[in-house]
């Protein structure tokens, strides 16, 4: 049985300090990645190395794209989820700077979201009749629309548009 990564004793939780990043920086730069158990303490940090491993790859790693997502990146994540399903590291790694976690946050605060309002079910990737929620449409006149409008679209005739998928 393995041992814990650390002992839990005097480890800082919580947010990281930017004396704390340049430590984990500096360290990574001058003996590059790996051995996260033993880092931290080679590092001179007061941190898990699961904590150092995931603040590396999320935040700090200088390959790492920020900002906003454009609009080729989201069509591409639809698409990539129509196919592989919740599969956030294999669809990361055709985003290049973009980490699996981002997607993944990405797809659940806005992407599914705008899926929904458009009538489309964000698992199925298909219109749906059903799909419209109370808290995302802004009246219900625009559920009723969007209701109609499903329900005019015969499913095994019409489908989505052609994701080129």
């Amino acid at each position: 049985m393995r041992k814990p990564c650390c002992d839990k004793q005097d480890i800082n939780k919580g947010a990281w300090s930017m004396q704390e990043d340049q430590k984990l920086i500096d360290y990574i730069q001058k003996h590059g990645e790996g051995s996260w158990r033993s880092l931290p303490q080679a590092a001179g940090l007061s941190r898990c190395g699961k904590s150092c491993r995931l603040r590396w790859i999320n935040y700090l790693r200088p390959d790492l794209k920020r900002g906003n997502f454009a609009e080729d990146e989201e069509d591409l994540i639809i698409k990539l989820h129509a196919l592989l399903g919740n599969r956030w590291s294999l669809i990361a790694g055709r985003l290049p700077g973009r980490t699996d976690n981002e997607v993944k946050n990405y797809w659940n605060s806005h992407l599914r979201k705008k899926l929904i309002r458009m009538g489309i079910d964000p698992d199925k990737h298909r219109l749906s009749r059903s799909v419209v929620d109370p808290q995302l449409a802004k009246s219900e006149d625009q559920n009723k629309n969007l209701s109609n409008s499903a329900a005019i679209l015969d499913d095994k005739t019409q489908g989505l548009p052609d994701l080129n998928l």
